[in-house]
């Protein structure tokens, strides 16, 4: 009776290490769904439905290998996708990706540039177990993209092991050829592993093409320390709240072995490209096709906040009012800031500039997802924030107040957001408005720097223009006054302004009696002065804190708000301070005042440059409309 056993045990592995399946569409096949995907009535795989996050697996384990410490078997996989951008060839959702992994579906993933693969908090975890090639047609300079059109490998982390620009080797020498992944045309991909060489090729072309003799990418990998003994294969993919769809009209795979060929007259057919259709033409103006990442449908906008109806507004201010919204198809929540304007002068350098820094993707930002034009009317889409701002943790007696750990999480989000808008990015961007009530704080209490109504963009190593002061009293350089320009020295100064109120918990210029303002800076510094800078601490933390991180941060707020642009550190540098990688320089090294620290206080600003509540946090920058639109930014 033992012997038995064996030999059947034996032969049920024997029988999963030769898995094979194959399905020339996917009407009669047992796939585990979830999220919006479906399989349509002519038997196309749909794995979202113009937005949403939708997977799709093989509802049965697979056997990659004999025991955990064994080595991983060869497997072969072939498939047929294609992505429909009702946006036209140049503007689409996010990717899709074919996936390995250690559960029948991805409940953690999350949308937009996760794929529907990972999130913020798992991403690049070696505990993931996660093997996958994903087909991008989004540049995400945090995971190091290379660009807006490629295939990469990813092994646990969406920061790519390897990747390459979207193309094929043509047979009998034809050389290389693009292809682009929201060309709307079906494209067939083959990811091969050789358990024996360790090694992982893909291989793309058109569905007309046989399969070309040169991977498009190959890598070097020993799969046996990311796959468990059993695993689920499937894909994922995500719209990104986009006008986009991800199909999957054929696929084949095989354990040991070459994946059986498609049979490419029986896949089915794709629905006729909306793009023809007169109703989106009529939606956009032809210069806006230049833009990502999105453009919403009113309609969808409008449902998504009841109406835009008072019991989901957020707050409301001089740029216009916020709303709480979610999204009917992906269930998403967003906050939609509607901006109303008189004149149409300037709208497309102004959706221009928004457009440009809604392709901004960092962890302590907060993604502008899109924008939707009607009317006299501009209205911009970003994710939701349920903690709201910071500034209601800090002051007023707030009824819910961060501990230090949390301060100190928050101020190095901030930096590092900073950093990335400063010198990460393809562009410089300043933004002009680095203050509590604009940092928002995600379900995990991260920052994430928004409201970037004011922000401006200019090439690296190029001088920025002359502007109208904007900004909020108190967060604003000396250098403004005087000459009117924004640079990343003037972002320095407002952070240093932010680290002494994060710390204190106070405003950085507030009124007591008639006439009498105190300047937080010159409050810090007279203790610094006293040798007890200490003393200046927020009195809400206790004596649950940090004393040489509390202090650091007091004297990097003093450093960044050197009347001397020059002497301010770098963002660079202050990512360095924080993280404890270098040394912060003795203050009394850098012949530091009471005089040479003060705010610039109203000297040189007028009515343009004020402060009112809300936002998406609780408090905005107002700069007229007019001024916005006529480029003057």
């Amino acid at each position: 009776m033992f012997f038995k056993l064996v030999i059947v045990i034996l032969v049920s592995l024997a029988a999963a290490e030769d898995l094979n399946f194959t399905y020339n569409g996917f009407l009669s096949a047992n796939l585990s769904l979830d999220g919006v995907a479906q399989v349509t009535s002519n038997g196309l795989l749909k794995l979202t439905n113009d937005t949403g996050l939708g997977h799709a697996f093989y509802p049965n384990p697979v056997t990659f290998k004999n025991s955990s410490n064994a080595t991983a078997f060869s497997f072969s996989t072939t498939f047929v996708f294609a992505i429909r951008s009702g946006l036209g060839p140049r503007l689409g959702g996010h990717g899709i990706a074919f996936v390995i992994a250690p559960t029948r579906g991805l409940p953690r993933g999350i949308p937009n540039q996760y794929l529907g693969v990972f999130n913020e908090t798992n991403n690049g975890n070696a505990n993931n177990h996660i093997f996958a090639v994903e087909l991008d047609p989004v540049q995400n300079p945090e995971f190091g993209d290379i660009n807006n059109n490629h295939v990469g490998i990813d092994i646990n982390d969406l920061r790519l092991v390897n990747s390459t620009p979207v193309g094929y080797h043509a047979l009998n020498n034809g050389g290389f050829r693009n292809l682009t992944l929201i060309s709307g045309q079906p494209m067939q991909v083959w990811v091969d592993y050789d358990g024996i060489q360790k090694q992982i090729n893909v291989t793309l072309g058109p569905i007309n093409v046989d399969k070309p003799h040169i991977p498009l990418l190959s890598l070097k990998y020993d799969l046996s320390t990311v796959l468990n003994m059993t695993m689920y294969v499937g894909f994922s993919s995500t719209a990104g709240s986009l006008v986009t769809s991800h199909y999957i009209l054929g696929w084949s795979f095989e354990m040991n072995g070459q994946a059986p060929e498609l049979v490419l007259s029986q896949l089915p057919k794709l629905p006729p490209d909306r793009r023809r259709k007169k109703k989106f033409a009529e939606l956009l103006e032809d210069w806006e096709l230049e833009y990502g990442p999105q453009r919403f449908k009113y309609k969808e906008l409008y449902m998504a906040t009841k109406g835009f109806r008072e019991k989901e507004l957020l707050g409301s201010g001089g740029f216009g009012k916020v709303y709480k919204g979610i999204l009917p198809s992906s269930k998403t929540e967003i906050a939609v800031k509607r901006v109303s304007h008189e004149s149409r002068q300037g709208m497309k350098e102004f959706v221009a500039e928004i457009i440009s820094i809604g392709r901004l993707r960092h962890r302590n930002l907060v993604p502008l997802l899109g924008y939707c034009r009607r009317k006299g009317e501009l209205l911009l889409v970003y994710d939701y924030m349920p903690n709201g701002s910071l500034d209601k943790y800090l002051y007023d007696q707030p009824v819910v107040t961060l501990n230090w750990r949390q301060r100190f999480r928050v101020i190095k989000g901030v930096a590092s957001g900073l950093f990335y808008l400063h010198e990460e990015w393809e562009q410089v961007v300043v933004h002009r408005d680095v203050k509590a009530s604009n940092i928002l704080l995600d379900s995990e209490f991260n920052a994430k720097l928004g409201d970037f109504g004011l922000a401006r963009l200019y090439d690296h190593g190029k001088d920025p223009k002359t502007t109208r002061i904007v900004g909020t009293l108190g967060y604003l350089a000396p250098e403004n006054a005087r000459l009117g320009r924004d640079t990343t020295h003037t972002d320095v100064f407002s952070f240093g302004a932010f680290l002494l109120e994060v710390a204190c918990g106070r405003r950085p210029i507030e009124t007591q009696g008639q006439d009498l303002d105190v300047v937080l800076v010159d409050l810090v510094f007279s203790c610094w002065k006293r040798s007890n800078i200490l003393e200046a601490i927020d009195l809400n933390l206790g004596s649950e804190f940090v004393a040489e991180e509390v202090e650091l941060v007091l004297k990097l707020g003093l450093l960044c708000s050197h009347s001397e642009p020059s002497a301010r550190p770098s963002m660079r540098q202050v990512v360095h301070y924080l993280e404890g990688d270098i040394p912060l320089p003795a203050l009394s090294s850098l012949g530091l005042s009471s005089g040479g620290l003060k705010f610039a206080h109203h000297e040189g600003f007028d009515d343009s440059a004020t402060s009112y509540p809300s936002s998406m946090g609780k408090e905005m920058s107002y700069v007229p409309e007019s001024t916005l639109l006529s480029g003057g930014r």
